[in-house]
């Protein structure tokens, strides 16, 4: 089971998790975590695909997963070097200072609190203002209006600049950004209970086929199968 809350910093979500035992299924969301794992702390770098992990009953993880394009700004390390990785926390900061956090972190009656509370004290970077350009734009459906190169031309950037910094802030290109999201946000329709096909036009997908497809491309299964 999963229980999620807002964390405080802007943006980021605090998440507690106990294993149910056996496989789990992690959708491609554009987000990046960091996690309590197995008394490690681990980054979760971005997914362009669905990833396969595997869990003993009663497994406990706290996370915190940032809002896309803002973890490489905290730890330091773009996006693009993690991508479809995990990685323990002090191969990207050094042993003492993981170490400081994770002691932290295990002291504190409640992990999940410790952490939001550690990684909002540490998140001293400003953000990276173009990232939240880029993902607004994407939300708003400015690739399906114009495409890559009508994005670049609104943030002043020619399409090869976007894309560099995309892959530093995302992991992936605008294109791969704007799948990710959108079948997120079709799938969290279609868990309300509303029809395939319904979601597939609110969604922007040509058709149901559509809907079906890119959700098979980017997780491996097939919409129904997947919400069952």
């Amino acid at each position: 089971m999963t229980v999620e809350r807002p964390a405080l910093l802007p943006g980021a979500a605090v998440w507690t998790r106990t294993a149910p035992g056996g496989d789990y299924l992690i959708l491609p969301d554009g987000c990046m975590d960091l996690l309590l794992m197995d008394n490690t702390l681990v980054v979760a770098g971005p997914d362009s695909v669905a990833w396969t992990g595997t869990a003993a009953p009663g497994t406990q993880y706290a996370g915190l997963r940032f809002a896309p394009g803002d973890a490489p700004t905290f730890l330091g390390v773009p996006a693009n070097a993690l991508l479809n990785h995990r990685v323990p926390l002090e191969e990207l900061w050094s042993r003492g200072r993981t170490r400081k956090l994770l002691d932290r972190i295990r002291r504190a009656p409640d992990p999940a609190i410790a952490l939001d509370e550690a990684v909002a004290e540490l998140s001293q970077v400003p953000p990276d203002h173009l990232a939240s350009h880029v993902l607004r734009g994407v939300r708003t459906g400015v690739l399906r209006d114009g495409g890559v190169l009508q994005l670049a031309r609104r943030l002043g950037l020619s399409e090869r600049q976007l894309h560099r910094r995309c892959l530093g802030a995302f992991g992936y290109g605008a294109k791969t950004l704007d799948r990710v999201l959108r079948m997120n946000a079709a799938l969290d329709r279609a868990r309300t209970g509303q029809g395939l096909a319904e979601v597939a036009a609110v969604s922007g997908y040509a058709d149901q086929a559509h809907l079906s497809r890119e959700v098979k491309a980017l997780t491996g299964l097939a919409p129904r199968r997947l919400l069952a």
